[in-house]
């Protein structure tokens, strides 16, 4: 399972891109380590894919949708079987920790057990009929081919995050990962073909931009699943709108952590130490601004600089990292920048703030974990995602005060509070703008069953994992059953005056 699949999967073949183009995938810890050279699909490949998916998508939709569950629950054990194999290789590839990686290869686990189940809950609703012997009812239909695009950050536990559910649904998929986790999306796959997933129900092409926009683009794809920077989704959602086809759009956030002055700063620190420098801070749900009382600022912000200072860099498959590179030079490039930019807007760097060199990270993108203080809301660094080991620190003076900075922004995915007080926490939950809150955990740790997704630019309006996702993956057919063995006309004034 190990060696390399460095071939697009379409209708359950391996195959090179039709063009013979590739491009090359390296280990962003050691670039000495080259994992593999992947087709650069184009649109040929594209349409191969499609056309393969649409073709297996009469059989698929029409199998007892508790048989699809079936091989779904299959999927789910040849990942736990592979767990640690997958994560290894997710991590030489990505980057995060042995740690971390395994937890994305469980949540991908936990979901097709998930979605597994909910083949058996695939619900409609019955009502009474205005009329008598007429009986009224509602179904689900699947949508047809879905293009899924996802990003290299959970190489596996986002895809699966819509495929299973799309797959539970009785669609056919279409899956092109980022071009920065090829690999993890072709084991991936392979788990699928290994599982008994019949040809062309789910299809693989690697490649850039060309291969994404072939994929939003073609007529015979029903519906774009994406995950990814909000530049490319609205792009994605432009041309979705446009072809009259259903989208779901999961991309930036800038999320916030409040911390009121009746906090626990011990768990505040372990909060933060997770939610801001986990996955090197290149999550969509990281924790990317401290909004933190006045009170208790001083102390919370010496703590967490002697932590932070203590994390152990490296690459993620030895055994004392907690935390890895950044994915590639452009990720590099980003972060420095608004580093420099938020030292010209006045902002203080209270720890690092440059690239982490020596003691082995200097073949890797290794950037040190990163505090900025003395940040104000209206700062570029306080408003914009910087995707890397960045955490904007702002002094605030009252629970209102902490709230009109959190929704200072374009964004709305996660935020977290700590407090002690349950009404201050409850209010909350309504303030703050965003799709996801924590109460005194941190802003990242989504749970496969629960609804995943936020409000504002980030998002347009649905949701992944949980019951609401099988929204988007499903069509409602309305029927009538009318036994009565005679004409009655609904939508007619058939009340007497």
């Amino acid at each position: 399972m190990s060696d390399v699949l460095n071939k697009n999967f379409i209708n359950g073949v391996w195959q090179d891109a039709t063009a013979g183009a590739v491009f090359k995938d390296i280990n962003p810890a050691i670039h000495s380590d080259v994992i593999g050279h992947f087709p650069e699909s184009g649109v040929e490949d594209v349409d191969d894919a499609v056309r393969a998916a649409r073709a297996a998508f009469r059989a698929w939709s029409k199998m007892p949708a508790p048989a699809r569950g079936d091989i779904l629950r299959r999927i789910g054990d040849i990942l736990t079987e592979r767990k640690s194999e997958l994560a290894f290789q997710m991590t030489r590839e990505m980057g995060k920790p042995f740690f971390e990686t395994k937890g994305d290869v469980q949540e991908a686990i936990d979901t097709a057990y998930y979605a597994a189940s909910e083949t058996r809950r695939l619900f409609g609703h019955t009502v009474p009929s205005e009329m008598p012997n007429k009986f009224n009812m509602s179904i689900r239909r699947p949508i047809g081919v879905c293009g899924v695009i996802t990003a290299w950050n959970f190489p596996v536990a986002v895809p699966t995050w819509k495929m299973f559910p799309a797959l539970a649904a009785g669609n056919t998929v279409v899956f092109k990962p980022s071009e920065d986790a090829p690999h993890s999306g072709a084991l991936l796959v392979k788990v699928f073909e290994d599982a008994g997933v019949p040809a062309g129900v789910v299809n693989l092409v690697h490649g850039s931009s060309t291969a994404g926009r072939a994929l939003v683009e073609h007529p015979d794809v029903d519906a774009v699943s994406f995950t990814g920077s909000t530049e490319t989704g609205s792009k994605i959602g432009e041309a979705c709108g446009r072809l009259h086809k259903r989208f779901s759009l999961e991309m930036g956030g800038k999320n916030p952590m409040i911390v009121l002055a009746d906090a626990d700063l011990d768990l505040v620190l372990d909060g933060l130490l997770w939610g801001a420098f986990g996955t090197t801070g290149q999550r969509c749900t990281a924790t990317s601004r401290l909004i933190v009382h006045e009170d208790v600022h001083d102390a919370l912000v010496n703590k967490l600089i002697e932590a932070a200072s203590k994390l152990t860099l490296g690459y993620g498959n030895e055994d004392s990292t907690e935390m890895g590179p950044v994915i590639n030079q452009k990720g590099l490039d980003k972060i420095e920048y608004y580093v420099g930019v938020g030292k010209e807007e006045g902002a203080t760097v209270a720890l690092g703030g440059k690239r982490a060199v020596g003691n082995g990270l200097d073949d890797g993108y290794f950037y040190e974990p990163t505090i900025f203080t003395g940040v104000t809301p209206n700062m570029r660094i306080a408003k914009e995602e910087i995707f890397g080991p960045v955490l904007s620190v702002l002094k605030i003076r009252s629970y209102e005060e902490a709230i009109q900075v959190a929704n200072n922004i374009q964004y709305g995915l996660s935020s977290a509070i700590y407090t002690r007080d349950i009404a201050t926490a409850f209010n909350a939950m309504h303030d703050i703008e965003a799709g996801i809150t924590y109460v005194n955990g941190p802003t990242i740790g989504a749970e496969a069953h629960m609804p995943f997704g936020g409000v504002k630019g980030t998002g347009n309006g649905h949701r992944e994992g949980g019951w609401e996702v099988f929204e988007f993956y499903t069509e409602t057919k309305t029927v009538y059953v009318d036994y009565s063995g005679k004409l009655q006309k609904a939508q007619i004034d058939n009340v007497e005056d």
